[in-house]
């Protein structure tokens, strides 16, 4: 098993950031400082250590929740709350597959499962997120068929929504539903302003064929991951 594989599978954190403790010269196996990040490790056998102290790998867990406004993505903040504070029953370590910035709410998920958190964001999963997002203002056609063209924001990505339709709902003409597949950082808002709107208030519903539907804001629910992994890659609702 790969040593940054083995550090995910124990909840360090996802197999990226796996590669920076790693190199930070921290982890031990039998004793000896090991860089690299694909060294090959025996979980059976070898004893790998953090700080010093010994690794065991994690049970995986994986939940959804319906995350409110006022919570930061991280497993820690100096400044504001945290998603993993929502879930008090786990006490290992869990990191949210994916990110909704502070003020955006929806379906998250969270998880302490480093190979599933990259299969779900690698590129070639080609993966949709579906969101609701109120503008300040009312949108026309006009207004909608530029935005469905694409923007270049920040850093040079050109990026556009798969789809984009007002929704039947009030107040008229502000309320857009957003299919997109990149997941940039903030991308759905930087759209937004590029187009000549703000958003007001930004709801995931929706993560491949998972539908957040029952889950009230701030609840959550603990699946399997073959319940998880059928939901997002068929179509399930929670």
């Amino acid at each position: 098993m790969r040593l940054n594989a083995f550090l995910a599978s124990c909840g360090v954190a996802s197999r990226c950031k796996a590669e920076d403790v790693i190199l930070s010269g921290r982890i031990q196996v039998n004793g000896k400082i090991v860089l690299a990040p694909f060294f090959q490790v025996d979980p059976d056998h070898d004893v790998v250590t953090l700080d010093r102290k010994p690794l065991t790998l994690s049970t995986h867990v994986y939940y959804v929740i319906n995350k409110p406004t006022g919570y930061v993505c991280a497993a820690s903040d100096k400044y504001d709350p945290v998603v993993i504070d929502l879930i008090p029953e786990h006490k290992g370590r869990l990191y949210p597959v994916g990110r909704l910035d502070r003020e955006s709410e929806g379906l998250l998920i969270l998880t302490n499962d480093g190979d599933f958190t990259q299969s779900i964001l690698h590129p070639s999963k080609q993966i949709q997120k579906e969101y609701e997002a109120l503008l300040n203002i009312p949108i026309n056609e006009k207004q909608l068929a530029r935005w469905r063209k694409g923007f270049e924001i920040e850093g040079g990505h050109h990026v556009k929504p798969v789809s984009i339709n007002v929704m039947d709902r009030d107040p008229a003409n502000q309320w857009v539903k957003i299919v997109i597949i990149e997941g940039l950082k903030r991308e759905v808002r930087l759209m937004a302003r590029e187009a000549g709107f703000r958003v007001e208030r930004l709801i995931r519903r929706r993560i491949g064929g998972m539908v957040l539907e029952s889950l009230g804001v701030g609840e959550y629910v603990s699946l399997s991951f073959s319940d998880l992994y059928s939901k997002i890659f068929s179509i399930g609702k929670v």
